[in-house]
C-alpha cells in the first residue's frame, strides 16, 4: 500500500525566526519518496514556510485520509499564545501577540491524526521552543496523541540574535540518503548521536512507540510530551510521562523511553476546533470512505465497542451505531456522572455519527448540547473543546437542507456563538446573516 509523506518546514520571518526551518527541506526531498516513507511507493506532500494555519490543517487533514502509512516530517519553532497559553506551531507570519491566530495550534495533530490506526503514523519532530515554551515544556505536555510513534528533538532558543539550524532533522535526512531506511527508532538514534558529536546539548530527545512506560519512570496527568528539567532529572527515567511520549531533558543522546497507552476513553470523539466563519469549514472527521477499510466483526460490549461501531458505520448500520454509542453514553452517565468527561466523550461519538449518517441538524443539536454541558461544568468560553464544540456545530447548522430546521436551530447557536466566539472573527455575525436569509425565505 503506497505511504503517504509531509513534509512541513515554517518558521516566522523577520527577527522572530528561530531556526531556519525552510533550510532542511531541499535535503529532505532529495530522499526517494518511498524511502522517507518506508513503503515501495509514496506520495510526498511540501509545506514550506505556509502563511496561514488553516491550509496546514487542509493538508494535514488530507494526508490523514489516506489509508497507508503516514509519516510526518514536521520542523519549526513553539511559541505559546498569550490567552490560552497553549503550544503553537509558529508560521511566516506569527509574532508573539499574533500566535492565537497566525500560528497553528498543535492540539490539532492530535485531533486530525486520532482516528488513524495505531501503527500507521509517525512524527519526526525537530522543534526549537522560546523562552516561555522551554519552561512550559517542563511541566505540561506537548500532546501528539496517544497511537501515534514521535521521534526527534526540542531544542531550547538558540541564543539572541541567533538563528538555529535543524540539524537533526538533517541528520536524519543524511542518513537516509546514505541508503536504505533502517527502523525508525534506530534512525532516530542515529540521528541523536549525529548531532551529539557535533556538540549539541541540552535538548530533549523525543523517542516512543505507544507500548508502556519503562521501568522506574513515573505517569502524571497529562497526556503526551513532557519534559524534566534539565540537570534535575532523576537517573532511570524519573521525569513525568503521559500518554504521547516520554522525554527527558538530556547532555547528546540522553535517555528515551517508550510512551504508555492512555487508559481513558479511547480518543474517537476528539474533534478539530477548526475555526467557523463567513465560510464554515470542511467536515473535520473522516467520511464512512476514509474509515479503515479492513473490514471489522461486530466486537461484543466487553470488548472496545469502538470497533463494533466502527464496524456497523462502514455497513452502513447508522442506527445500530449509534444505539451502540447511547448505551455506552449511558452507561457512563451511570459510572461516572452526566458532565463527566467519560460520557461526554460518548456524546461527541454521537454528534460524529448524524454526521456520518447525514443528519446535520441531529450532529448540530448533539454538538451544541455538548457545549453547553462543558460550559455548565466550568470549561471557559475559550477551552479548545468547548471551541471545538461550537465550531462543529456551526458547521453542520450550515449544511442543514431543511429550512425549517436550520431556523429552528439558529437561534440557540447565536445565542452558544455569542458566548464562544472561537479564533475566527465573523462567526456570530455569520449565523445572524444566514439567520436573515432563511426568515427572507420563508416570508418569500
Amino acid at each position: 500500500m503506497p505511504g503517504t509523506v509531509l513534509l512541513l518546514a515554517a518558521s516566522p520571518a523577520g527577527k522572530g525566526c528561530l531556526v531556519d526551518a525552510a533550510s532542511v527541506l531541499p535535503v529532505l526531498a532529495a530522499v526517494p519518496p518511498a524511502v522517507l516513507a518506508g513503503t515501495e511507493t509514496a506520495n510526498v506532500v511540501e509545506l514550506a514556510d505556509p502563511l496561514e494555519p488553516q491550509a496546514v490543517l487542509t493538508r494535514l487533514r488530507a494526508a490523514a485520509a489516506s489509508p497507508g502509512p503516514l509519516t510526518l516530517f514536521v520542523t519549526g519553532q513553539l511559541h505559546l499564545d498569550r490567552r490560552q497559553r497553549l503550544p503553537h506551531l509558529a508560521l511566516a507570519r506569527t509574532t508573539p501577540a499574533t500566535v492565537r491566530y497566525t500560528a497553528f495550534p498543535w492540539h490539532w495533530f492530535r485531533e486530525e491524526l486520532r482516528l488513524r490506526a495505531a501503527g500507521t503514523t509517525t512524527l519526526v519532530l525537530d522543534l526549537h521552543a522560546d523562552a516561555e515554551s522551554w519552561v512550559w515544556l517542563r511541566a505540561n505536555a506537548l500532546d501528539c496523541g496517544p497511537a501515534v510513534a514521535v521521534h526527534g528533538r526540542i531544542a531550547p532558543p538558540p541564543g539572541r540574535r541567533r538563528v538555529a539550524v535543524p540539524t537533526y532533522m538533517k541528520a536524519v535526512a543524511t542518513v537516509l540518503r546514505s541508503g536504505g531506511r533502517p527502523p525508525l527508532e534506530q534512525l532516530h538514534h542515529m540521528a541523536a548521536a549525529r548531532i551529539a558529536g557535533e556538540g549539541e546539548v541540552g535538548d530533549l530527545v523525543l523517542s516512543g512507540t505507544g507500548t508502556g512506560l519503562p521501568g522506574g519512570a513515573r505517569t502524571g496527568v497529562g497526556t503526551g510530551v513532557h519534559a524534566g528539567s534539565g540537570s534535575g532529572v532523576p537517573s532511570g527515567g524519573g521525569a513525568v510521562a503521559g500518554s504521547g511520549v516520554h522525554l527527558d531533558a538530556v547532555a547528546g543522546v540522553g535517555a528515551v523511553a517508550a510512551p504508555r497507552t492512555e487508559p481513558e476513553v479511547a480518543p474517537a470523539a476528539l474533534t478539530v476546533p477548526a475555526p467557523a466563519g463567513p465560510h464554515p469549514p470542511a467536515p473535520a472527521h473522516l467520511p464512512p470512505a476514509h474509515l479503515p477499510q479492513t473490514p471489522v466483526p461486530p466486537a461484543p460490549m466487553d470488548s472496545d465497542p469502538h470497533l463494533a461501531i466502527t464496524a456497523a458505520v462502514q455497513a452502513g448500520r447508522h442506527a445500530d451505531a449509534d444505539a451502540l454509542a447511547a448505551r455506552c453514553e449511558q452507561s457512563a452517565a451511570v459510572a461516572h456522572g452526566a458532565g463527566s468527561q467519560e460520557t461526554l466523550h460518548w456524546a461527541e461519538v454521537r454528534a460524529d455519527l448524524a454526521m456520518f449518517a447525514g443528519d446535520a441538524a441531529r450532529s448540530c443539536r448533539a454538538w451544541m448540547a455538548v457545549a453547553g454541558a462543558r460550559l455548565t461544568a466550568g470549561q471557559p468560553a475559550d477551552a479548545p473543546a468547548v471551541e471545538a464544540a461550537v465550531d462543529r456545530a456551526h458547521h453542520q447548522w450550515g449544511r442543514i437542507g431543511e429550512t425549517d430546521s436550520a431556523r429552528e436551530l439558529g437561534p440557540a447557536l447565536a445565542e452558544l456563538r455569542a458566548r464562544v466566539p472561537g479564533r475566527r472573527e465573523g462567526a456570530l455575525d455569520h449565523v445572524h446573516r444566514q439567520l436573515r436569509q432563511l426568515q427572507l425565505q420563508t416570508h418569500g
